[in-house]
């Protein structure tokens, strides 16, 4: 397969604060990688070293075989598309929301979508099921038609690779379940690379290929769910009692939590 991401020594951070260091890994094109680990970790930290919020003070971070310092704001915006953990609304349709997509594609003093920008942000809204809210303002959509919309108009950029920032972490089962259903299908049907900070542990193992599980900025483990989620891993990083079983449908890892009432039990027999 094609590599498509490559993290060479890398070190970033925050002037004064936090920073990850030493972080190397390779993703290939296609592949549904999950970000995982405490908070604290260096999850957030990794991500915007990744789509180049933060300065890399060592190391390299090359995307399709060239450095990412190398492209133009406009280059990594046709290549990468991020969507945040929370979207920001403004009193605008759904519609014009998702064609702000485009912008990257956009020509030199093109004030004005083309019909085929109208076309694709169509298609999108009609794959992710904001089609039929296209003339609601987005201040008046759950947080979960929210999302979609900002899916929506993330892949409006046509990009090789999309960053998702927690973006399950304030939705209820059901619009969990279609958002990483989505994005699965996504990644299968369109060979899209997703990079995803996820924090629900089950969640990861049942849709991500692979996972990076962070620890004090630094990788504690990289690899299949089956090879990074296990009880061991999993105590040591979250300091946290846990079962790992596995999903007899899937074949994924499935993490139970312990209560200290019942840990307090079992001591006692």
């Amino acid at each position: 397969m094609k590599e498509l991401l490559t993290l060479n020594n890398f070190s970033c951070g925050y002037k004064d604060g936090f920073h990850i260091t030493g972080i190397n890994f390779s993703l290939a094109e296609g592949t549904f990688t999950g970000i995982i680990g405490p908070n604290g970790s260096g999850k957030t930290t990794l991500f915007r070293g990744i789509s180049g919020d933060l300065p890399i003070s060592c190391g390299s971070v090359v995307f399709e075989g060239k450095d990412l310092s190398m492209f133009t704001l406009r280059e990594k915006a046709q290549k990468i598309s991020i969507v945040s953990q929370f979207t920001e609304t403004a009193h605008i349709t759904v519609e014009e929301y998702v064609l702000m997509g485009r912008m990257p594609h956009r020509k030199p003093f093109q004030f004005f979508d083309k019909p085929e920008d109208i076309d694709i942000a169509h298609h999108y809204m009609q794959l992710t099921n904001t089609y039929r809210l296209r003339d609601k303002s987005m201040t008046e959509l759950s947080g979960g038609e929210q999302q979609m919309a900002s899916i929506a108009s993330a892949l409006c950029q046509k990009p090789t690779l999309l960053l998702l920032d927690e973006p399950t972490s304030h939705l209820d089962i059901t619009h969990q379940m279609k958002f990483m259903n989505l994005i699965q299908r996504l990644n299968d049907e369109l060979n899209l690379s997703v990079i995803m900070i996820i924090h629900d542990l089950t969640l990861a193992a049942e849709y991500c290929d692979y996972l990076i599980m962070m620890k004090n900025g630094k990788i504690h483990k990289k690899g299949s769910p089956e090879t990074v989620l296990t009880y061991e891993n999993i105590e040591n990083v979250y300091d946290t009692v846990v079962v790992v079983k596995i999903n007899p449908v899937s074949g994924k890892p499935v993490v139970f939590p312990v209560s200290e009432r019942k840990l307090k039990e079992l001591n006692k027999r």
